[in-house]
């Protein structure tokens, strides 16, 4: 009895499937023929941004207003000057680049590509104008045509219009890419003999084609899906037994959300049908249910109440999972080349220049400013590029720089960094203007030297490798916009396992003047994390005298050396027991006593980062003296840096 009920009930169901289903396919039918701008009779699949949801589809939205019709691609929107349906599977659209349109001279607004086009459903012609930027002038190759108004002294940017098989094919050594547009099949009879007719021939803009189906297939489809899911009902059910009629409901009514899904690949159509679907399977076994006696409710009560807990469960679960994703997050992201023109774009705004390449300021997605380091120094740039990634990418301080992500594509590699608005230290402390020098009061110096210090104690022992910088000194502490000093430049940094007492004399590199003695010679001591307490000692003095610490142009002959001639009033200050407060401030004086201790020339009697954070919190009036470094006589005021730190100029320059 239970069994004939509910297969009396089931064709009623597939009613209401039947009707839930054909609402979104009689409104496409329903959806007449619109004008957008200039155009005419526009119809499936292109739709208005104001059309109802089941108009059209949303992958192919126009924007219109009065005189002309627009289409957005990636970031740019591109005029629409003409609609065909050629074939019943095919329509044609033509685009025009707005910053090509009218015989503008100018770039493409965005590189375009097979790959990003496809993302849109198009493919487009097989003709494509390629835009190159060379050192030097070509003159024996017809394919390149000077495009003059792009051009600079030194830089000269081309056009090729060709086959896209044969863009880059004759790509000559001193030349690099710059953006890429289709051009239209019907314009590209002649190959352009200069950048007029190449310009000419671009304003006309591209043809890309887009499949089309007939008007009803949406309804053909579901009705089909319909047939399939009440043959699999009747092939399913084999008894009268109640478990039998609720498993051939339920595939039944599965198997029929599976086909609209397979066919309409999670359109419109997919997100309402399969939702309305679900919705009706749970009725139908409810009905089922009642039907068959009121002794089920019990048991589907306690189901309720179970899938009830589950679910708060569940939803405590994909809290952790959210701050989990969050945290993955501050991982560097690998970009394409592609994206990093995008990211600077088309490296507009220049920082400065560098021993490695250039410094361009970007802006992601999101708004988020960054300084994207382009290498472009081959003989260096591969050791400095793995030792930056390797190391920065695995460091989150909020006194260490962030490494955003990176670019390794072939022989272009580029490092995003966080932007820096105040630059770095160095141009507080050594600057002849006094505005930027009255910038930081004594106390503002002490917090800078404490942020410092922890950023240094945290590398040597906040991690699970030790990393040991090897190149601490003002260009290489940035500013961000509240004068939170970071650490930056990694080029020259190493890891170590913590505890390791000894480090490999290669890694002795760094910057005359602060580079630490056993970094010269082993006959001084190890090498070790006290190698960075050192170059961090020579960076607080400099931030005592607010100069640096040899200064050919000093007045007197004993204040060429800044740490000597501190040393010697502090020791005579001592001496006499006088408050010397006039000549040396409280806390220019905590500072130079602290970084004397620092420089001290035997590793093993420099303080840890952890005592110098105690003795710049510490009262200066409790700071004993420390012993007289030897202090060298040789000009210092030459910065020669190896190779890989000639880098350190770069990251200085993440500022405006």
């Amino acid at each position: 009895m239970a069994a004939t009920e509910a297969s009396a009930i089931f064709p009623l169901l597939l009613l209401l499937h039947l009707l839930s289903s054909g609402l979104a396919a009689a409104g496409q039918e329903d959806c007449p023929p619109f004008s957008c701008g200039q155009l005419r009779d526009v119809k499936y699949p292109f739709r208005r941004k104001d059309d109802p949801a089941i108009c059209g589809d949303t992958s192919y939205q126009l924007s219109c207003d009065a005189n002309r019709s627009t289409f957005r691609i990636g970031s740019a929107d591109y005029f629409v000057t003409q609609i065909s349906n050629i074939s019943s599977d095919e329509f044609s659209i033509r685009l025009v680049d707005p910053n090509l349109a009218g015989g503008s001279c100018g770039l493409p607004a965005q590189p375009l590509s097979r790959t990003n086009l496809s993302t849109v459903g198009f493919y487009c012609s097989l003709v494509w104008a390629s835009f190159m930027s060379c050192s030097e002038t070509i003159q024996n190759d017809t394919r390149y045509q000077l495009v003059s108004c792009l051009s600079r002294k030194d830089t000269f940017v081309y056009v090729i219009v060709a086959p896209f098989a044969e863009e880059l094919v004759y790509l000559h050594p001193w030349c690099e890419y710059l953006s890429m547009i289709p051009v239209a099949h019907d314009a590209f009879v002649i190959p352009p003999s200069s950048a007029i007719d190449a310009f000419s021939i671009l304003q006309k803009g591209f043809d890309c084609y887009i499949p089309a189906r007939p008007p009803h297939w949406k309804s053909t489809i579901i009705r089909q899906c319909l047939k399939k899911a009440t043959r699999k009902f009747s092939d399913l059910i084999t008894s009268k037994r109640l478990v039998s009629i609720i498993s051939s409901v339920i595939r039944s009514a599965h198997h029929f959300s599976a086909c609209v899904d397979d066919n309409f690949h999670n359109t419109f159509i997919s997100r309402f049908i399969i939702p309305i679907a679900l919705l009706i399977q749970i009725l139908e076994l409810l009905i089922v249910l009642l039907i068959v006696g009121r002794f089920v409710i019990a048991p589907i009560t306690l189901c309720v109440f179970l899938a009830h807990k589950l679910w708060v469960s569940r939803a405590s679960v994909d809290t952790v999972e959210k701050f989990l994703r969050a945290q993955q997050t501050l991982t560097p992201t690998r970009y394409a080349y592609t994206d990093i023109v995008a990211i600077t774009r088309h490296f507009r705004q220049k920082l400065g220049q560098g021993g490695f390449g250039s410094v361009f300021k970007g802006e992601l997605a999101g708004g988020l400013l960054v300084a994207v380091k382009l290498l472009g120094n081959s003989k260096c740039n591969g050791d400095e590029f793995i030792s930056e990634v390797a190391t920065i990418g695995r460091i989150h301080h909020v006194n260490v720089v962030r490494l955003v992500g990176y670019c390794a594509e072939g022989s272009k590699r580029a490092l995003v960094y966080e932007y820096m608005p105040n630059g770095s230290l160095d141009r507080y402390i050594f600057s002849s203007n006094p505005t930027p020098a009255r910038t930081f009061t004594s106390e503002k110096l002490i917090d800078i030297a404490m942020g410092v210090a922890r950023g240094i104690h945290y590398l040597h022992r906040g991690c699970d490798m030790q990393i040991l910088h090897f190149d601490i000194k003002p260009h290489n502490i940035l500013l961000d916009r509240n004068f939170t000093p970071k650490i930056s430049d990694f080029g020259l940094a190493k890891l170590y396992p913590k505890g390791n007492s000894l480090v490999s004399v290669s890694a002795a590199r760094g910057t005359v003047g602060y580079i630490a003695p056993e970094l010269i010679s082993r006959s001084f001591g190890i090498i070790s994390h006290k190698s960075d307490v050192y170059s961090f000692g020579m960076l607080l003095m400099e931030m005592a005298g607010r100069r640096r610490n040899v200064n050919p142009r000093a007045e007197n002959s004993s204040q060429v050396y800044y740490p000597s001639w501190i040393y010697d009033k502090l020791a005579r200050q001592q001496e006499i027991q006088l408050d010397d407060a006039s000549e040396i401030e409280e806390l220019e004086k905590k500072l130079a006593v602290v970084g004397l201790w620092c420089i001290q020339i035997k590793p093993s009697e420099r303080p840890t980062m952890a005592k110098v954070m105690e003795m710049l919190e510490a009262d200066v009036s409790s700071l004993p003296m420390p012993p007289k470094p030897f202090f060298s006589s040789v000009d210092s005021t030459s910065e020669t840096k190896t190779c890989l730190t000639s880098s350190s100029a770069e990251l200085s320059i993440i500022s405006e």
